[in-house]
């Protein structure tokens, strides 16, 4: 008898645990819409996209991409007490 029973208990064990698991990928899907929705409503100006564009590299046609390197090693030898 408990064998009949066995199969329905274990599909329902089953099916719950996977409920929460995509309950919880629900709340983590939503918490990143919101931080995305706000990012959008914060570049949505022209001088804010022209900033995140710049910030990940891109330049503006005709323009001339300099890489710097050695910075932090120049500030720390011409400025040592700037630490």
């Amino acid at each position: 008898m408990a064998f009949l029973y066995y199969r329905p208990l274990a599909s329902y064990v089953e099916t719950r645990n996977e409920l929460g698991n995509r309950r919880g990928q629900v709340v983590v899907l939503r918490a990143e819409k919101v931080r995305l929705e706000r990012r959008l409503a914060r570049t949505t100006s022209d001088a804010a996209l022209a900033r995140e564009a710049r910030r990940i590299g891109f330049v503006k046609p005709g323009e001339q991409l300099f890489i710097v390197k050695g910075i932090g090693a120049w500030q720390r030898q011409h400025h040592p007490a700037a630490r």
